[in-house]
């Protein structure tokens, strides 16, 4: 996968007072990406698009480079106890993602600069719950991985947790320039999540994001370098033919971390499902989508948070569930299902 170049990059004056804002801006200039400055991260003027379709485009190809300035961690239950806010958004283009409704219709890719602050908030939290141990999320609202190259936030981070014994973290993401973590002090406590689908699914919705190949191959770097695995498999889909794609994802799974891994890996299922809110915006940026969006075919349920969501009917559930319990087992003795939504 290439390296996320931005069409263009927006700072703030006050980013440049940390060396990883000075690092990042010298940086987009030598590569001659369009710099220039703004008030507020929060509030991003000068990203084109008269539609709905060219703001998404542009906005996931401009890069917002700021400070963090609230002190408070959000929560993220189940997950994890809190948000670690290192980045915000994605450079992928996955038609169904669920961040298209929450960011806005411009979701530009935001980094935070003063990662010392934020990890040692962290470090409050931690020595606040002790001697209870502290999850920290680092992938709530994003994907960290594509703008490690330019942040090395998550490199940060990492070793970070690797020395707090009441500390975790995790993160998950589709991206694969993971070299540069290989070597972190990691002591075992970040646990490495990679986000995977079955092959049709990747080509058809999952746009500028790497083959299923290619994050297995990082998967495996990772299990050799001793970090402690997890795989969300989602969103996932009710289609003919799902059996046999998601049975040969998983054998190809369990043939890549073959004799690399000291644990097995945790899973995390999430079958798709969407808001009113999500299909419109959905049908609106992608017009053509073939992401199934047919009311008629799913039930209506309210979430923990409030609103209402269309899922599978119970029976497609139960065989959904069934199926990945049985198959996971098999691919992956002693692997545990942290979850199946």
């Amino acid at each position: 996968m290439e390296l996320f170049i931005p069409k263009r990059a927006f700072f703030e004056r006050e980013a440049l007072d940390y060396p990883t804002g000075r690092q990042i801006y010298y940086k987009m200039r030598e590569m001659g990406v369009e710099t220039s400055f703004v008030g507020s991260h929060n509030r991003v003027t000068g990203i084109p698009g008269k539609t709905a379709q060219e703001a998404y485009l542009e906005a996931k190809r401009t890069l917002v480079v700021g400070v963090r300035r609230s002190r408070d961690f959000q929560r993220c239950r189940p997950s994890a106890h809190y948000q670690l806010p290192l980045v915000t958004s994605c450079t992928g283009e996955c038609e169904y993602c669920y961040l298209n409704t929450t960011l806005g219709r411009k979701p530009y890719i935001r980094v935070y600069v003063n990662v010392e602050q934020i990890l040692e908030k962290a470090r409050d939290y931690i020595e606040a719950r002790k001697p209870a141990t502290t999850v920290f999320e680092g992938s709530a609202t994003s994907d960290p991985l594509p703008v490690e190259p330019y942040t090395g936030s998550l490199k940060k981070a990492i070793e970070f947790f690797g020395t707090q014994p009441n500390g975790l973290f995790r993160f998950v993401t589709k991206f694969t320039n993971v070299d540069s973590l290989l070597s972190a002090e990691h002591q075992g406590r970040t646990t490495f999540r990679f986000s995977i689908n079955s092959e049709n699914v990747i080509k058809k919705f999952e746009h500028r994001t790497p083959s299923l190949d290619e994050r297995l191959e990082a998967a495996s770097k990772a299990a050799c370098a001793g970090y402690p695995l997890g795989f969300i498999i989602g969103p996932i889909f009710y289609y003919p033919g799902w059996e046999k794609c998601y049975g040969e994802m998983l054998e190809k799974l369990s043939f890549k971390l073959a004799g690399k891994i000291k644990k097995p890996p945790a899973f995390e299922l999430i079958t798709h499902r969407f808001t009113e809110r999500a299909r419109r915006n959905i049908l609106e940026v992608f017009p053509k989508t073939q992401v199934p969006l047919n009311k008629r075919e799913r039930t209506f349920k309210f979430g923990q948070f409030g609103y209402g969501k269309y899922v599978y009917p119970t029976e497609k559930m139960e065989e959904l569930k069934a199926f990945f319990q049985k198959k996971i087992s098999e691919a992956m003795p002693g692997a545990e299902i942290l979850y199946f939504v």
